[in-house]
C-alpha cells in the first residue's frame, strides 16, 4: 500500500512498519479477509477513498489489490490530483511480485518487482535488491510488526522501519465508537498511528501532513 508522496503540497508519504512485537502478540488473519474501503479525510473534510481486495488463500498465493484516488479542492476548484494503483501477489507472509502505478498530480511513477532466488528485485524505477523475505506496507498483514524494512510499492525503495505501541483509545467507526489499539510507524517524515480493532482487524490511520494538516483514515 502506497499513499501521496512528499510532492503533494500538504500530504506526506504514510508507508511503514517495525520490530519489537513477539510473534505471539501478532493477532491473527484479518476479519476483513475479503477487503477493506477507508474514507479519507484531509483536516476532517473527506478527499476520496482507499479500497483494498484481497484474494486467495495463505497456504497457496493471495493477490491483493490497492486503489487510491483523491482529489483536494478549495472553492471548488482541484488543487490536487493522486490515483495510485497497485497489484501484489503474495506467497505465506512474502511478497513475491509488484505491479504499482501512481499519479501524484501529474507526475506517473511505475513499479515493478518480483522474489526470485532467495531475493526480492525491483526492476523499477530503479534496480534495487534485498535477501530474504520481504514484505511491502502492508497494514492489513497481521505479520507487519515484525519487519524491520519494508517495500513502498509507490516509490519502489526498501526503507527501513520501527514501531511502538500506542496502547488503547475510542476511535470513531461511521456512526459508532469501538476500542481500538495504536501502533505508531516510525519511518517517514511524520509518524504514523495504524489502528486495530480487538480483533485484530484494520480499521484506521492517523499522520500529520505538510502544515500540520491531519489525514485520516476511517472505515464507513
Amino acid at each position: 500500500m502506497a499513499l501521496p508522496s512528499r510532492r503533494a503540497p500538504w500530504i506526506a508519504a504514510m508507508c511503514v512498519w517495525p520490530l519489537a512485537v513477539a510473534a505471539s502478540d501478532v493477532p491473527n488473519e484479518p476479519v476483513s479477509a475479503s477487503g477493506w474501503t477507508f474514507r479519507v479525510l484531509l483536516d476532517g473534510q473527506p478527499i476520496g477513498e482507499h479500497r483494498f481486495r484481497l484474494s486467495g488463500t495463505r497456504e497457496a498465493e493471495r493477490t491483493l489489490v490497492s486503489e487510491a484516488q483523491f482529489t483536494v479542492r478549495w472553492l471548488g476548484i482541484a488543487l490536487y490530483r493522486y490515483q495510485h494503483r497497485a497489484v501484489e501477489r503474495w506467497r505465506g507472509d512474502c511478497l513475491a511480485a509488484l505491479s504499482a502505478d501512481t499519479d501524484d498530480n501529474g507526475t506517473r511513477t511505475q513499479v515493478s518487482g518480483q522474489a526470485q532466488d532467495a531475493q526480492f528485485d525491483v526492476t523499477a524505477p530503479a534496480p534495487q535488491s534485498a535477501r530474504g523475505c520481504v514484505m511491502s506496507f502492508a497494514y492489513w498483514h497481521p505479520a507487519l510488526r515484525t519487519q524491520q524494512r519494508l517495500l513502498n510499492p509507490q516509490t519502489g525503495r526498501i526503507e527501513p522501519v520501527r514501531i511502538t505501541l500506542l496502547g488503547e483509545t475510542p476511535l470513531e467507526q461511521g456512526a459508532r465508537s469501538v476500542l481500538a489499539t495504536g501502533w505508531r510507524i516510525h519511518g517517514p517524515a511524520q509518524p504514523i498511528d495504524v489502528w486495530y480493532s480487538a480483533q485484530g482487524d484494520w480499521i484506521g490511520l492517523d499522520t500529520r501532513v505538510d502544515g500540520g494538516r491531519v489525514l485520516r483514515y476511517r472505515r464507513p
